[in-house]
């Protein structure tokens, strides 16, 4: 190791959250400790990574931007404080301040009713900041309605037979009759909207949207199926007013994205799909970070095989081995053998469980077991 010890002297910390343990900021703060406790001398940078779903606002907050809050209507209607990120005219908007499942009540679930209306006032909070381009950061959702309420929030009318609104959640998109764009609020003519998603699952379908994430939200497999036709007919409807771009749209990556947010999206706010990762990576500025890197250490919870399709360290890594730098993980579960983190970029991967083998002890004391995990990098590497 001595070789590798001598030329990496400057490591840069690009690493998402421990879900449920430690925040990106906190990863970053916990293996620079323990880097410095093998490499006093090492000279370390940290760019706080997110992929677009939940944590992305923190992550653009380390970055610089500032923070700005807004009461909201949560994913059940009640008002609920959300914050997002905005730096010289760009907005970090994420659709789980407003619509997420962590702003439900401990095993409290609304699959046909949740509504993402909140998230539509999230955007226009950032439009009347004086945002002129949106990274619309969407995962991590309690609801399943193609984006209709967020769409409503901003100016859409979706009416049933009676000409009434139809009311929240995907569920009730089944009586939809009308949809009209009309009134949507002609700034978002004029902003740039990127949708930043980790997933790029179609709107329906046995890949879409109610039938892969709606079992997470408490959904039965009859509600799947309602949800499902629900948004099948959506597409239908907003198709006969808006024009068959929007069945194209329906089958787009992304489109079954939060609960086919993604959809609503790309059909009513002319937003574009990237990579989640992609899009934060320049937002965050990690090209110059990565510049003056000999090593990066990057990471999450688990790494597994959903880390391979999209997720942060996967961008990480793809991006550090472009640039010829070399790659390692930290998580707290490790789920991937040598060889698919070498097809990934990483070189090795430590894992919390290497230390402490409870796992509940990993969740619970994440903090000091990583410094130790990252003390353990630091021999290996730095020294």
């Amino acid at each position: 190791m001595a070789d590798a010890a001598q030329a990496a002297r400057h490591v840069l910390i690009a690493a998402d959250k421990f879900k449920g343990s430690l925040t990106a900021v906190q990863v970053a703060e916990r293996v620079t400790a323990g880097l410095r406790r093998a490499a006093p001398g090492v000279e370390i940078a940290a760019v706080p990574v997110a992929d677009g779903g939940d944590g992305t606002v923190a992550a653009a907050l380390a970055a610089g931007f500032q923070r700005r809050e807004v009461r909201v209507s949560g994913p059940l209607g009640e008002p609920v404080t959300a914050a997002y990120a905005l730096r010289e005219g760009t907005a970090v908007v994420e659709m789980a301040e407003a619509s997420g499942l962590q702003l439900l009540p401990e095993g409290v679930f609304a699959p046909l009713t949740s509504t993402t209306y909140g998230s539509g006032e999230l955007i226009a909070a950032a439009l009347d900041a004086g945002a002129r381009s949106i990274v619309f950061g969407v995962g991590g959702s309690a609801t399943t309605d193609g984006g209709a309420g967020m769409l409503a929030a901003l100016g859409a009318r979706f009416l049933d037979a009676a000409g009434a609104p139809v009311g929240p959640g995907g569920g009730a998109l089944a009586g939809l009759a009308s949809a009209d764009l009309s009134g949507l609020d002609p700034r978002l003519a004029d902003v740039e909207i990127v949708l930043a998603s980790d997933v790029d699952n179609p709107l329906t379908g046995p890949k879409g949207a109610p039938a892969v994430y709606g079992p997470q939200k408490g959904a039965s497999p009859q509600d799947v199926a309602e949800l499902d036709a629900a948004l099948a007919h959506f597409a239908k409807v907003l198709g006969d007013s808006v024009g068959p771009r929007v069945l194209e749209y329906a089958e787009s990556p992304g489109a079954g994205a939060a609960g086919g947010i993604g959809f609503g999206a790309l059909v009513g706010l002319g937003a574009s799909f990237r990579p989640g990762i992609e899009v934060m990576l320049d937002v965050l500025g990690f090209a110059p970070a990565l510049e003056q890197a000999t090593l990066v250490i990057t990471g999450e919870g688990s790494l597994d095989e959903q880390t391979l399709h999209g997720k942060a360290p996967a961008g990480v890594a793809a991006a550090a081995r472009a640039a010829g730098v070399e790659v390692i993980a930290v998580c707290g579960r490790l789920a991937l053998s040598p060889a698919a983190l070498g097809r990934a970029g990483i070189r090795r991967a430590y894992a919390l469980t290497d230390v402490e083998p409870d796992v509940a002890r990993c969740i619970a004391e994440a903090g000091p077991i990583l410094e130790a995990v990252a003390e353990r990098i630091g021999t290996d590497f730095l020294t």
